[in-house]
């Protein structure tokens, strides 16, 4: 489906909120709620949004690793391995 038809006024979503959880099951994309023409939220089923969730932890965990690299702030892989047996 297009984005444009995932793009609904506020007075929609007043009036079809259980059509549109219902559609969810269907169509999980996200729904694009305007307020006087204006986007103002997205509207998205959970799985989404815990998907999305846990790739936003990923790559903050991600980014800390590389400005943790850029500082220096690593061992060698054998001093790890060492340290971990001992």
């Amino acid at each position: 489906m297009s984005l444009a038809q995932q793009i609904k006024p506020i007075s929609y979503l007043k009036s079809h909120a259980a059509e549109i959880i219902k559609d969810f099951a269907i169509n999980p994309e996200p729904l694009i709620i305007t307020q006087n023409g204006e986007a103002k939220m997205v509207v998205l089923d959970i799985q989404a949004y815990e998907q999305q969730q846990e790739t936003m932890a990923l790559l903050k965990l991600i980014a800390m690793g590389n400005k943790e690299l850029a500082q220096g702030q690593y061992q060698e892989a054998d001093a790890f391995f060492n340290a971990m047996n001992d």
